[in-house]
């Protein structure tokens, strides 16, 4: 079976936003970055955000917070778009803030966190500490964290959403898990995103996942594109592979990267780094050209013969 029919390709091709080839000889003008729409209001967003699972937890070390400034920097500097977090993630929320009040934002930030409490009070609670902590009037996209009493906060996001509160409503899981209880979720009619892991190693959303996404017109974010580091670990013990450069890959990390945007499916991906010139290596995903079916089936043999 194809990993995703020529027709779903063609049909997503008007909104994949701009993406170019190679410049011509002579020509130095920057190659526009990849966005796409968000389905539900065509409003597009670049392809690649910024995770801060794990990494963006640093306390008040001040070395630490200025270095995940610099992350920031450069993600914004190089197109940059939509952060991710949760009340989860420790201090994440808190540096976040912090670094917004610095940072030039050149494209405009989308900001995305998530619900992580079991009760609808508690809920309402842990949301406008959230909006306290990074310092927005609203959230652009505010998710049920690993489905956590996610009817219970479903009701309250659409209500918070009608009030203009927040943008868009989604739901989130990782690792492979809660994938029946995602689909019950998506099948309501009621989300504009939905967020689950999706990497060249780890497809099974490609089996129920994305295909319901497309159908319900759901945006798709795709975390864990390096299995939490363990997957660049493993390839970067490897050469990449000369051929990488036919869809102008000039690192492991855009590798995986363009992989998993080049699904017709997938909105955005959100890796997560605690350094600025990993960052920078991410952030060169949004340029260039894209891996079609054929090449995509490539990348999957050379990884899982690695």
């Amino acid at each position: 079976m194809p990993l995703f029919s020529r027709r779903a390709v063609l049909a997503s091709l008007a909104g994949f936003g701009a993406v170019s080839a190679l410049p011509r000889a002579g020509h130095a003008a920057p190659q526009p970055i990849l966005t796409r729409p968000i389905p539900k209001s065509g409003e597009m967003i670049p392809a690649i955000g910024l995770g801060t699972w794990i990494v963006f937890n640093v306390g008040r070390d001040a070395a630490l917070r200025a270095q995940r400034f610099e992350v920031m920097r450069t993600f914004f500097e190089m197109g940059g778009g939509m952060i991710d977090s949760s009340p989860m993630y420790g201090s994440a929320e808190d540096v976040i803030g912090d670094g917004l009040k610095r940072a030039t934002i050149s494209g405009g930030l989308f900001s995305a966190t998530k619900v992580w409490i079991w009760g609808r009070a508690r809920g309402v609670k842990q949301m406008e500490d959230s909006r306290r902590l990074w310092g927005v009037r609203r959230f652009d996209l505010m998710q049920v964290h690993n489905m956590v009493d996610w009817e219970a906060h479903l009701e309250t996001l659409l209500a918070d959403k009608a009030a203009g509160r927040i943008r868009y409503v989604g739901v989130t899981t990782s690792h492979g898990e809660r994938h029946e209880t995602v689909i019950k979720a998506m099948e309501t009619g009621s989300l504009d995103f939905v967020q689950f892991s999706y990497n060249v190693a780890d497809r099974e959303a490609e089996r129920r996942l994305l295909p319901i996404a497309a159908e319900r017109k759901l945006a798709v974010i795709a975390n864990r594109p390096f299995r939490t580091g363990d997957l660049i670990e493993r390839v970067a013990r490897h050469p990449l592979p000369a051929w990488a450069g036919e869809i102008d890959c000039a690192n492991w990390a855009q590798f995986l990267l363009k992989f998993i945007v080049s699904h017709p499916a997938v909105t955005c991906a959100i890796p997560a780094t605690s350094r600025a010139d990993h960052a920078a290596e991410n952030m060169g995903a949004l340029r260039g050209r894209l891996p079609d079916e054929s090449f995509r089936r490539r990348m999957i043999r050379y990884v899982e013969d690695l």
